[in-house]
């Protein structure tokens, strides 16, 4: 389609016609194109605009279902964040999810795909049940003690997968994946046999003792977010700023030419390996000496797959890790509401933590491409 258009140039006030020719809109063309760069801040907006959208999706399936629109915001928003009792819920949450994505996210700088984050917490947090049960330690040094065991166990427990694959090229995922559910039956072994509580005879090991808990300052998630974030600072130097983060970064982009160039990969993917392991330790006791208090038989459950997908959204960012384990405790606290207060049936609430996860990662596709429209020949 073609249109004359009247123009005036502003300099000598002359009036001429100039021909614009409209192509159909849809016969138009487009490409798409690899972004090169896109700024910090504006990836911030495309990841807002991502939550508000899977969150707009979301409010429109609960209203179909019979929640109150009107109430919807007050459920989300304010009653999860603004509430003092259910921000620390979220806290509580978000502390081993934090741990768990931290650990993820670091060993798949290390093109290691480590599927056994469940197995590392597990083993942490019985090395930090061994501790209690059979009183290592002095009592005013207890606590430290079982934390740094867990992180041995889960380190420990992480390195047998990392030397099957330098030695003899076993695949990671089969390995990791295969020892979770070791560590699982060896969990169940103690706790229906030995470590069984002798005073409730339920399948769970005794009450750990007031000096072998986390600590209760600012609120009772105070200490497991104080540790969480601390393990963020700690990873961020070491990716962002310390020479070996330096040399993942090479091994991140291509491993063999990091090898060729004299970059020690294969040292660098076991460090990042058992430094993944030792913050999945970590997550166990967290959960055993914060939120249990004891060791129970499936604390561990849905971990590992929190840890591999806030890895993924965060793009292997410690800092974007902690936003993402944060986003998804607070769905998980919204969800348990909704489901007391609203009888919201507890597949609904995943199939809304699916779309906001799924909207979230649906961003990334914005970030790293664009559509550009193909001019007509």
């Amino acid at each position: 389609m073609t249109e004359l258009v009247a123009t005036t140039d502003g300099a000598s006030g002359t009036a001429s016609t100039v021909t614009r020719h409209h192509e159909p809109w849809l016969s138009r063309r487009y490409t798409l194109e690899v972004r090169q760069h896109m700024p910090w801040h504006r990836q911030v907006l495309v990841l807002l605009l991502a939550v508000v959208a899977g969150l707009l999706v979301s409010g429109a399936i609960l209203v179909a279902a019979g929640v109150p629109a009107g109430e919807l915001f007050q459920e989300f928003v304010i009653a999860t964040i603004f509430d003092a009792q259910s921000l620390q819920a979220v806290l509580f949450q978000a502390s081993p999810m934090i741990m768990v994505g931290l650990a993820a996210a670091i060993a798949f700088r290390a093109r290691f795909w480590n599927l056994g984050l469940e197995g590392q917490m597990v083993w942490g947090a019985i090395g930090a049940t061994a501790m209690s049960i059979f009183e290592i330690g002095p009592p005013a040094l207890r606590l430290t003690f079982m934390l740094c065991v867990a992180a041995a166990c889960g380190l420990l427990w992480a390195l047998g997968p990392a030397l099957l694959k330098l030695h003899l090229g076993v695949n990671e995922i089969i390995a990791t994946l295969m020892l979770n559910y070791i560590a699982g039956n060896f969990l169940l072994h103690l706790l229906y046999g030995a470590w069984k509580d002798p005073q409730s005879a339920f399948p769970h090991s005794p009450q750990f003792r007031g000096f072998e808990r986390l600590p209760e300052f600012l609120g009772a998630s105070g200490a497991a977010i104080t540790l969480a974030l601390i393990a963020m600072l700690l990873a961020w130097w070491l990716v962002k700023l310390s020479r070996a983060g330096l040399y993942l970064r090479f091994v991140d982009a291509n491993p063999d030419v990091a090898h060729a160039t004299g970059v020690p990969a294969n040292r660098m993917m076991l460090l990042a390996v058992l430094v993944s392991g030792a913050l999945a330790g970590v997550a166990g006791f967290l959960v055993a000496a914060g939120q249990e208090g004891r060791l129970t038989q499936a604390f561990h459950h849905g971990y590992g797959f929190s840890g591999i997908l806030i890895a993924f959204l965060a793009r292997n960012h410690p800092i974007a890790a902690t936003a993402v384990a944060l986003l998804i405790a607070t769905l998980f606290v919204a969800g348990r509401s909704l489901q007391v207060f609203y009888q919201v049936p507890f597949s609904m609430v995943q199939l809304i933590q699916a779309i906001i996860v799924v909207c979230v990662a649906s961003s990334d596709f914005f970030i790293r491409y664009r559509l550009r429209r193909v001019s007509p020949a």
